[in-house]
């Protein structure tokens, strides 16, 4: 039951009911239905933004988002090991391995450098976790650029390698003739008296005094330069050329075991001792160069002989006595 309002009307000195305007009814009427409205709007807005109506989709949803965001977690944590492995790997490229092979070390700033010009991850802006997505895919590019980076320079490492392999293999590194095949180590690299003239001169060589026959073995790997008896006082010589500016001749031999142009490994058998040319007695006289310039063998033979060995050998050829050739 409404209630029954009334006012005072101070002509008649009586109260009279009011009447309310229909206008006023209606009035209100809209007020009530437009308040519920919007209350109703609010209160849809308000359940639309928790989990309690949400769809089975969207709840779907909403557990792989959380699902990726545990996966770039972990992603980022695999990137912090294989930063920390690859920077283990560059420390030793540039303080080992390129210092081993003379080479320059790459620069800390060309390792780690980003990628500069255009905006590369624009397509990932514009997202609730782009932030998150953007510094995950930078920091997976460096990565990738940095194994770039160390793969070419390992290759280049495995190249100086072989270089480096080659190098060592072609240096005339062993005595000539076997120890137990030598007489004796009768002259060394220095200044020794002629045998025919008895002047004292450069003797550029070692003599090992050898019987005739006795064989002969490539210091170092190389291809035969010469094997002929065209140059003054050597008589049948061997000359092979081991690269990189190294040389290594074998004079007064009794027979070759090897030919021109042929390709020789250290330690196979090139020829037998002999005593043709300018020779007193049946020994090889050995010399090596090195880009064109006579150098002592002495400081050759690391590769075939004990210290104890050394030291003797280094004894009788810093005798000056009388050479042999």
């Amino acid at each position: 039951m409404s209630k029954v309002k009334y006012y005072y009307d101070p002509e008649t000195l009586a109260y009279r009911k009011l009447e309310p305007k229909r206008s006023r009814r209606y009035r209100n009427i809209a007020f009530f239905f437009l308040g519920s409205f919007l209350f109703g709007l609010l209160g849809l807005v308000l359940l639309l933004n928790t989990n309690l109506i949400n769809t089975p989709r969207e709840l779907s949803l909403a557990r792989e988002v959380k699902n990726y965001e545990l996966q770039f977690e972990l992603l980022n944590k695999k990137m912090e090991q294989i930063e920390y492995v690859l920077g283990n790997i560059a420390d030793r490229d540039n303080n080992i391995y390129r210092l081993y092979f003379e080479a320059n070390p790459i620069p800390e700033e060309q390792r780690r450098a980003g990628f500069g010009g255009i905006n590369r991850y624009k397509s990932l802006e514009g997202f609730n976790n782009s932030d998150m997505i953007i510094a995950t895919t930078k920091r997976l590019d460096v990565i990738k650029k940095q194994m770039a980076i160390q793969s070419k320079s390992l290759d280049e490492i495995t190249k100086l390698a072989e270089e480096k392999e080659k190098l060592l293999a072609s240096i005339p590194a062993i005595q000539p003739i076997n120890n137990d095949d030598l007489t004796r180590m009768a002259s060394g690299y220095g200044w020794r008296s002629d045998p025919f003239t008895k002047v004292r001169k450069m003797h550029y060589g070692m003599d090992f005094t050898a019987p005739k026959g006795t064989p002969i073995y490539a210091s170092g790997d190389g291809k035969v330069l010469r094997a002929d008896n065209n140059a003054s006082g050597y008589g049948k010589h061997i000359r092979i050329d081991h690269g990189y500016g190294y040389l290594s001749l074998y004079a007064h031999l009794s027979k070759y075991n090897v030919k021109k142009g042929q390709q020789v490994k250290r330690g196979d058998l090139i020829g037998f001792v002999g005593s043709t040319g300018r020779s007193q007695a049946p020994h090889l006289h050995y010399e090596v160069w090195k880009d064109k310039e006579r150098i002592n063998p002495m400081n050759f033979y690391y590769g075939s002989l004990s210290p104890e060995e050394f030291q003797n050998m280094l004894k009788y050829a810093n005798q000056e006595n009388q050479s042999l050739d």
